[in-house]
């Protein structure tokens, strides 16, 4: 981690830890009766859902920015984050309070606009879709899955072709090898975009999972 965690609040350390592993996620975090979203996260979430963006303390020498939401009102927020083409990670209280040190909390759901399964986030008109796109030169490989259905589609289609298979298709998440994330950032309309390192396409890798 580029920060040194050492000059942050015990609470903050526990909080960036967890973090540094979802950096392109927004980490609702629980903190008694709300979910609280700190720093770059906040400034977004306030944003995005017209929450109010507040200071509280310090850590690092820095006032730390604040968002939260009730717990009880969770799922209203997840699904208008949702339809936004955000991921969400949701870090719950696991451990006692004791007082003496912040409470042990751990990850207990990751939500993506492509992976729900909850039924108050998706819409029984239609499929909820993630779509992972691999271009091999002139051909390219589609695998499409509904994770509420689990059904699963793999296609081979001309790479001329693949912007009018995907309006066909519609996902709600696309996931594509980091070097065309601008390539596809473009598409109209838009789709949750997320991007892979390139070894995650390893054909060696990708056969044995698959199979």
């Amino acid at each position: 981690m580029t920060q040194d965690l050492d000059q942050h609040t015990p609470m903050m350390r526990q909080y960036l830890q967890i973090k540094h592993n979802y950096a392109d996620m927004l980490v609702f975090y629980r903190m008694g009766d709300f979910y609280e979203l700190f720093f770059d996260d906040a400034v977004m979430a306030a944003k995005l859902l017209g929450i109010t963006l507040t200071t509280r303390g310090n850590s690092n020498g820095a006032p730390i920015k604040m968002a939260g939401v009730p717990f009880h009102a969770l799922e209203q927020y997840l699904l208008k984050l949702v339809k936004l083409e955000q991921s969400v990670v949701i870090v719950d209280q696991v451990g006692e309070v004791t007082g003496k040190a912040p409470v042990e909390r751990k990850v207990t759901r990751i939500i993506t606009p492509g992976t729900l399964v909850e039924a108050s986030l998706l819409n029984d008109r239609e499929d909820n879709l993630i779509c992972c796109v691999y271009i091999d030169k002139n051909d390219c490989g589609l695998a499409t899955m509904s994770v509420s259905t689990g059904v699963f589609l793999v296609n081979r289609v001309d790479k001329h072709d693949l912007f009018n298979q995907l309006e066909r298709i519609r996902p709600n998440e696309l996931l594509v090898e980091e070097s065309l994330r601008q390539q596809f950032a473009q598409l109209k309309p838009r789709y949750a975009l997320k991007t892979l390192a390139k070894w995650s396409f390893d054909f060696t890798t990708a056969n044995r999972k698959l199979c």
